[in-house]
Order: C-alpha cells, then sequence, then structure tokens
C-alpha cells in the first residue's frame, strides 16, 4: 500500500489554524487530535473547529477521538466533514457497531489502541475496519519521545491484517519524527501521524515531502503523490 504522512495539527499555531492546514496541504491528511480532558488529561478542539477546518483546507481530515463515549460523539464528527475517524477500543462500548456507523456515514472508520493495550484480543475486529492506530506515546499530550517498546507491536498489528488479507491501513501516532519513521516503516506501518517534526519545521511542506521519502526509502513502497483517496 502507497505510504502516507498525516501532519497533527496539534503542534500547530492554534491562532493560525487555517494558514497552518494550507501549509501542508501536500499531505495526504490533516491529522486532528480531539481531546476532552477525561479520556486523557488534555483539552483540545471539538466539532466547530473540525467544520472550520474543512472550509479552509481540501486536504481530508482524520479525526483522532481521544475521548470518553465515541459511541455518541463520533458519528458527529462524519458530519461534521471528517473522512476518516478513529476511536479508541478502551472508551467504546460498542466498537463494531461504531465503526459500521462510521462507514454508513460515508468515512472511514479507525480504531486505535493505547500502548499497553494489546492488538491480539481484537483480531476479529480487523474486517470491520480501514484503519488501525497504533499509538507510539501515551495518548494526550504532543511532543512525546517514541516508544520504541511498541515496534514489535507494530509487527504483530502487521501480521494480522496480512493473515487475513486486509487491505487495512495502518497508522502509527507519537513521536514519529526524520529519526524514528524508518524504523515505524520497517515494522509494517503505512500511515504516518508527526506534529512537531512537520509543525517544528521552519518549512512544514518540505518536512512532509522528507519523512515521505525516508519512509519510502525504508520499504522501497512509493507514497501518494498527494492526498489520499479516502474510499475505501
Amino acid at each position: 500500500m502507497a505510504l502516507q504522512i498525516s501532519p497533527s495539527i496539534l503542534s500547530a499555531d492554534f491562532s493560525r489554524l487555517a494558514d497552518e492546514a494550507k501549509a501542508v496541504e501536500g499531505a495526504d491528511w490533516l491529522h486532528v487530535d480531539v481531546m476532552d480532558n477525561h479520556f486523557v488529561p488534555n483539552l483540545t478542539l471539538g466539532v466547530p473547529v473540525v467544520e472550520a477546518l474543512g472550509k479552509a483546507t481540501d486536504t481530508p481530515m482524520d479525526c483522532h477521538l481521544m475521548i470518553e463515549d465515541p459511541d455518541r460523539w463520533a458519528p458527529q464528527y462524519v458530519e461534521a466533514g471528517a473522512g476518516s475517524v478513529t476511536f479508541h477500543v478502551e472508551a467504546a462500548a460498542a466498537p463494531v457497531r461504531l465503526a459500521r456507523e462510521i462507514r454508513a456515514k460515508g468515512a472511514r472508520a479507525s480504531m486505535a489502541l493505547k500502548p499497553a493495550t494489546p492488538i491480539e484480543p481484537y483480531e476479529d475486529l480487523l474486517p470491520e475496519l480501514d484503519m488501525l492506530l497504533v499509538m507510539t506515546v501515551e495518548p494526550g499530550f504532543g511532543g512525546q519521545a517514541f516508544l520504541d517498546i511498541m515496534l514489535p507491536k507494530i509487527r504483530r498489528t502487521r501480521q494480522l491484517i496480512d493473515k487475513h488479507g486486509l487491505e487495512l491501513w495502518l497508522q502509527v501516532d507519537g513521536g514519529v519524527s526524520a529519526a524514528t519513521i524508518e524504523r515505524c516503516a520497517e515494522a509494517g506501518a503505512d500511515v504516518f501521524v508527526a506534529g512537531s517534526a512537520v509543525y517544528g519545521a521552519q518549512d512544514p511542506a518540505k518536512a512532509v515531502s522528507e519523512l515521505r521519502a525516508l519512509a519510502e526509502k525504508a520499504t522501497g513502497a512509493p507514497g501518494t503523490p498527494g492526498h489520499a483517496a479516502t474510499g475505501r
């Protein structure tokens, strides 16, 4: 599968979100971290901001919901314009039903796992998903150091995806940078969320291109020329 880069606006200048979104329009996705100060100890963006961002950029939005009760709230992010919605399995009451509802509303359904959550108990759920997110830091804050101990988990997840012959994207989020992206790609990830590595650079668009090139180098797989196809 084509490799994809998803800059996280959690690391952007919140006073200039429209401009910051435009600065990475060569990326495949715009990663939007939604935090509720309950599931994680931080409070960020919500539905109104997602709606506004959708009007400010042509880059499809990947909303990562680090919130309680995603069964109730996730569909609203599809309606707000998200092309992909990620819920945490640790917070979802009915993950299969929720994934099907997200898909029925027209977005890609993704499920996230915190670092301590194993993938194996959820093997049977994989066909219900379009993407699986392996967190490579504890969710809640940007700028954290990459957890190398997640690399075996990424490999096991890729093996399960391949075992079932699924066209399921495998995303990593947390500490992804020029120093870590090759290891993630070699382990089997193909969608890379990068926050400070992009928005902390002088030229965010160039940083996106450089990260894509490093992932391609590590795997020999091509990157996408622009925005990812959002259909399933």
